[in-house]
Formats: structure tokens, sequence, C-alpha cells
């Protein structure tokens, strides 16, 4: 790798480091930097895991160290998404590279409307509707977990709609996020490396910026400059989405 692509992921790794912190969506820029920097679309899924991995457990030493640690609500929740994850991830190891990338970039596309319009929905306690059932949230939970296995991009923003919905204020849902993401990623990243699906170098150096991100987004939490971050992703994510389609 040259100076400039080391550089590169470091500094945008950092970028979705805070955005994933803060809300989720940071892979939406990561991966399709890996691909335009050659690698494969399955292999740039998996390298980008090892960042995340990294990123969640320095948020969540970050939050703990704060004292808003939500282990203990997150726990009840992970067998659906923690299964889920092993199938997704099964599944995406399977999907030819051309595939992948142009489901990735749809993917992307679908996940811009939450991303441009900010924030999450009120908590189901809050905007009258009824909370879902133990089943309903389970089902929910699973298939979440899949396609975090299986994408893992957006994921975040999934889980703070599904936790809002579940009567969760956003506050807390953003601690039970960051643990979530993070048995996303312990449960998912093993799958890619015995499919040998992760390039290592690059993989340091996006983990460099990730790591940095993190703690920078842990102490910011959700107070302000998400909306700028917000923009600028998805004007990002617009230009390589359409280099994904083929369009230039």
């Amino acid at each position: 790798m040259s100076a400039l692509e080391s550089s590169l992921l470091i500094a945008v790794g950092f970028v979705a480091g805070v955005v994933n912190t803060l809300a989720g969506g940071g892979s939406l820029l990561t991966v399709p930097l890996l691909v335009l920097f050659g690698l494969p679309g399955t292999i740039a899924n998996g390298t980008n895991r090892v960042g995340v991995l990294v990123q969640c457990l320095v948020a969540c030493w970050r939050f703990d160290a704060k004292g808003i640690s939500e282990f203990r609500s997150a726990l009840p929740l992970l067998p659906a998404i923690v299964l889920g994850s092993l199938v997704g991830a099964a599944t995406a190891t399977q999907v030819p590279d051309s595939v992948f990338e142009r489901i990735f970039a749809g993917i992307m596309l679908v996940l811009l409307i939450p991303m441009l319009r900010g924030g999450t929905p009120p908590p189901a306690s809050e905007s009258g509707e009824q909370r879902w059932s133990p089943l309903t949230r389970n089902l929910v939970l699973f298939a979440i977990g899949f396609y975090g296995g299986a994408f893992q991009a957006g994921v975040g923003l999934l889980l703070l709609f599904a936790l809002n919905r579940a009567g969760i204020d956003l506050f807390r849902a953003n601690s039970i996020k960051i643990v979530i993401v993070t048995a996303l990623a312990i449960t998912s990243v093993p799958v890619f490396v015995f499919e040998r699906q992760v390039a290592w170098l690059p993989a340091v150096f996006i983990s460099i910026g990730f790591t940095a991100g993190a703690a920078m987004g842990a102490r910011i939490a959700l107070a302000g400059g998400e909306t700028a971050i917000r923009r600028a992703l998805a004007v990002a994510v617009l230009a390589l989405a359409g280099h994904l389609f083929g369009l230039y």
C-alpha cells in the first residue's frame, strides 16, 4: 500500500469511527473505499469487520469508563442477534464479488433515507404505539443480526430504530447498540478470517482510524456535530455507489 492509501484509510476510518459511535453507517464509507483501492467486495467486507471490532471494543471501554454501560440491558437481546449474525456472515462469504458489490451499492442508497433525515423515531412509549412482543422483538433482532453478519454497514441505524421502537430512549439505545454491534463483530470476524476474506495490512490501517474515531465519538456521544457528518457521508456514499454500479 502507498503512503497516500494508508493515510486515507486512517482518515476515513476516523470519520467512520465517530459516525458509528454516534449513530451508525460509517461502514458505508469505509467498505467502498477499500473496494476503490482494489479489494474484491467480499474481502473489503471482511477487512472492514476487523476495524469495526476494534472500534466497538474501544467505544465500550469509553462508555463504561463514563458510567453509561448498558451491558446488562443488552444481554437478553444477544442470542437472537448472534444467531442471525452467524447465518448472515456464512451467507455473505459465499456471494460472488460482483453480486456483493451491487447488492451493497443498493443497500447504501436505501440507507441514505434515514441518514439524511437524521435521528430516529421517538420511543414507542412516547409516540403512543404499542411495544413489540418478545417474539416480534427476537425476530426483528435475528433479521438485523443476519443483515449485520452479511453486510455490517448501517446496522447501527437499524438497531437504533428497533431499540427505540421497543420503547428505549435514544441515549440508552445508543449505549446498548454499541454492546450489540460488538457482539456482532466478535461473531462475524472469525467467519471471514476462516474464509480468508481479510486483507490484514489495510485492516491494520483502517483499525487505527476506527480506534481514534471511536474515542472521539464516545467523548462527544450524542452531542452536536452529527448532522454535518451525516451530510458529508451521504455525498460520499452517492459517489461511491455510482462507482460500484459502474456509472464511471
